[in-house]
């Protein structure tokens, strides 16, 4: 048996070389791609599925291996499930329990294309990023060698069911705002009209007691006035529509003089005739004599 010369085992190294320097680029050759994506929104409870869609195998009768990796910002990272080339799916870490056996699902849709996988009954604690990494593996040599390898992403946010049922009837955060701008001025407004109402109630209410008092205070001066007029004379207390004219002297309760029942009535003198004054004549026979004067003219 003839043993290899010098010459062989550098061609040999030489291919290697080439063949780890070829190994990046045949690495991008397969597209993988996650849907649906970037981003998806679920409510707490529900069931989320992704699909993972792979093309461009560099060959058809390679096997893939499909890992689904939970990320959590900026590095974290942790491996979840996998399913090898032979078929069999597999759990790692924390999700080897039976809790999260139950809650995921790692099944092949279509023959070495789709991917698809089921998480059941979502919580807060599941929204993050899920990385579906595969792998392209055949054999070379009779060994298995990775040719080409691929990744894609989404992000699931997991929101309360409330935030949800608003989006869907299209009333966004922002609106809320003013909804509630909205119900704080009408909550205003109603206080300040009803304030305004009891207000002018109030008014009203003092209104009608002060009329009923100046009521009673006419009353009351009327009723004095009619007893005053009762004591003084009787037409003054048959006249009630005339004011009485009331003296200093009646408040301290002296009486009015009494009228007599008829007044005296004068006799009426006629009238003296004045008499001219008359020269003396002296009479030689007779002495004239005037008659003395009478009373009345004494009187006047």
């Amino acid at each position: 048996m003839r043993r290899p010369g010098p010459g062989l085992g550098l061609v040999v190294a030489a291919a290697a070389l080439l063949a780890g320097a070829a190994g990046p680029d045949v690495c991008e050759a397969l597209n993988v791609t996650v849907s649906p994506g970037p981003r998806v929104q679920y409510a707490v409870g529900e069931n989320a599925t992704l699909f993972c869609h792979v093309s461009q195998k560099r060959r058809t009768e390679s096997l893939l291996a499909v890992r689904w990796v939970f990320s959590l910002p900026p590095v974290q990272e942790y491996l979840m499930i996998k399913m090898t080339k032979y078929g069999v799916v597999q759990y790692y870490g924390n999700y080897t329990r039976h809790f999260y056996r139950k809650r995921l699902l790692l099944l092949e849709e279509k023959h070495r294309t789709v991917y698809k996988f089921i998480i059941l009954n979502l919580q807060q604690t599941d929204q993050g990023h899920y990385i579906c990494k595969v792998q392209e593996i055949g054999k070379h040599r009779n060994k298995w060698t990775a040719w080409s390898n691929g990744s894609a992403s989404t992000e699931i946010q997991v929101l309360p069911t409330e935030v949800l049922d608003d989006a869907a009837a299209g009333n966004p955060r922002t609106w809320k705002f003013f909804e509630d701008l909205y119900i704080c001025a009408v909550f205003v407004c109603s206080v300040g009209i009803i304030s305004i109402l009891l207000f002018t109630l109030v008014i009203l209410c003092q209104t009608l007691i002060n009329k009923k008092r100046t009521g009673v205070r006419h009353y009351l001066v009327k009723c004095s006035q009619n007893s005053l007029g009762e004591t003084g004379s009787g037409m003054a207390s048959l006249s009630p529509v005339e004011p009485m004219k009331v003296n200093g002297k009646k408040e301290k309760g002296e009486q009015p003089p009494a009228i007599p029942a008829k007044a005296p009535i004068a006799h009426a003198f006629p009238k003296p005739k004045l008499l001219k004054p008359q020269r003396k004549v002296l009479l030689p026979t007779e002495t004239a004599s005037c008659p003395p004067p009478s009373d009345n003219l004494s009187n006047t």
